[in-house]
């Protein structure tokens, strides 16, 4: 009898759905899209139901497409998006219709009241949560308390996004260490949330779920579960893991020092340890992994893909046209045309801070720029200029990780911008490492979730059967002569972003 088990990928975009036999391999996916409301500035909110309903489509989907008896599906896991505060009553129920997501910034008053009682490099240092404090989930929840004290009333549990599904799967309101450790209140080094912490907040610790680890059972599917998803009610469902966690898990970055890279919008470098890779200048964001007692610790620039698709979408709209008419991909048009300008883009440097600044940049406020650009240049230093401004920014992202621990030879890149040929070449000429595309692609955090369903129901005795699945389908080393290029362009770089977070900051007074 096969066994196969069932993933879901939720992301900011929608969910995804893959099964996977028990060898590890993905039979079929299928995405179910929902949106993102922005009713006030700062507020980025998506409705929990959305999310239900997308990964009950998504199933459904799925299972047209494959040919197996569902009988055979044994066991779901899920990657889910960080930093989300859904209110639950005493039975289980949603408290509000729409609900923050991760980039959701409206807590206002609410970290200078926390940092009152504890420090924000104390606060850092014990939690790893080196995003921007408003972003993380103590603060929402203080948000709610302050501003929604009859819903806050009823609250019995304040609980993530893969969570919610999870409640809706089994039943069962339960967290994971992974998604825990985006909570904001808790603990790295002790495994549990911090008591001071949470005094902190004033939160009521009884708030906050139970934490179990990433592979535990928490439960089968309800009645109500398996008629929606159409599946028998024998499914086991296992914790899963924070989005984070499971792309590390899913990119082979489950031994000490190994890296990935997730190359979509947004782009960071992760390196999976033993140890939180903690600095108080560069702010890593760490999550504890859902391997047990290791941890991702990551560096990000947060446009990347997004500057890239400005660009294409301000300086090459007749190749979008052109992708249109003939149904070529317009990224492929913009990096053929972007390999006709050599190493460097002709002295021409572009910056991908569109935006704003990370914890690697001097000021929130810098902003994206062209830099030495002349009536020499071409639309195709441009486009090159942006592939490499993405990668010389995400280098010195890696030269920060490099400092606080070992790292491997070579890097996975997942995403999106890991199909390009040229830009893999960038990569590695600019980060002085191997760049390895394998199979799985943009399925990492899909199959980190398939693995935690496999371990956790005892299908896989550990997680080493991800190597194998990864087929190894290019790689990309280093030239010493396009390195040397870039070594010396990098400096110049690096000034130039002090120099931009200078100007961002004198630039956003007249905006005021």
């Amino acid at each position: 009898m096969s066994r196969y088990f069932i993933a879901y990928d939720l992301g900011t975009g929608g969910n995804k759905a893959a099964l996977y036999d028990e060898r590890g391999t993905s039979l079929a996916e299928h995405f179910a899209a929902y949106d993102t409301l922005y009713p006030r500035a700062g507020w980025h909110e998506q409705r929990p139901m959305d999310w239900w309903n997308a990964v009950v489509r998504s199933t459904r989907e799925l299972l047209r497409a494959a040919s197996v008896n569902r009988d055979e599906i044994v066991a779901i896991g899920i990657s889910g998006h960080s930093l989300g505060v859904v209110p639950i009553d005493a039975g289980g129920r949603l408290l509000r219709e729409a609900t923050p997501i991760w980039s959701d910034s409206r807590p206002d008053r609410q970290p200078a009241e926390f940092f009152a009682h504890v420090s924000e490099s104390q606060w850092y240092r014990i939690t790893g949560n080196g995003f921007p404090p408003p972003l993380y989930s103590i603060f929402k929840a203080m948000w709610y308390r302050d501003n929604e004290p009859a819903m806050f009333a009823r609250t019995d549990k304040l609980i993530g996004t893969k969570d919610f599904i999870n409640l809706q799967l089994t039943g069962h309101a339960l967290t994971d260490y992974s998604y825990a450790s985006g909570s904001g209140v808790y603990d790295l080094a002790a495994w549990d949330y911090s008591d001071s912490l949470i005094a902190a907040s004033g939160i009521d610790r009884r708030l906050l779920p139970n934490i179990v680890p990433s592979t535990r059972v928490i439960g089968t599917l309800t009645a109500a579960a398996a008629d929606a998803l159409d599946l028998p009610r024998s499914v086991q469902v296992v914790a899963g893991g924070v989005d984070n966690s499971c792309m590390a898990l899913g990119a082979r970055a489950f031994v000490e020092g190994r890296m990935y890279n997730s190359l979509g919008s947004s782009s960071w470098i992760a390196v999976s340890s033993t140890k939180p890779l903690l600095d108080d200048h560069a702010r890593p964001y760490v999550f504890a992994h859902v391997v047990p007692g290791m941890f991702a610790s990551a560096v990000a620039i947060f446009s990347a893909g997004s500057s890239f698709r400005w660009v294409r979408d301000q300086l090459c709209r007749d190749l979008r046209e052109q992708s249109r008419a003939d149904g070529a991909d317009s990224y492929e048009l913009m990096t053929a045309e972007a390999a006709a300008s050599p190493p460097g883009a002709k002295g021409l440097l572009f910056n991908p801070s569109l935006a704003g600044g990370t914890s690697l940049d001097d000021s929130p406020a810098i902003r994206g720029a062209f830099l030495g650009l002349d009536l020499g240049h071409t639309r195709a230093d441009m486009i090159r200029a942006a592939m490499e401004g993405v990668a010389m920014g995400l280098r010195l992202a890696l030269d920060e990780l490099r400092k606080m621990t070992a790292l491997g030879p070579e890097v996975t890149v997942v995403g999106g911008g890991s199909r390009s040929e040229l830009w893999r070449q960038i990569y590695a000429d600019v980060y002085g490492v191997r760049i390895v595309k394998t199979s799985v692609d943009q399925q990492a955090a899909a199959l980190g979730a398939a693995a935690l369903a496999a371990v956790g129901t005892g299908h896989w005795k550990d997680f080493s059967r991800i190597d194998e699945i990864h087929q190894v389908q290019a790689v990309a080393q280093p030239d010493p002569g396009r390195q040397a290029t870039y070594e010396r362009l990098l400096p110049i770089f690096a000034q130039a972003s002090k120099d931009q977070s200078r100007l961002g900051d004198l630039l956003a007074k007249l905006k005021n």
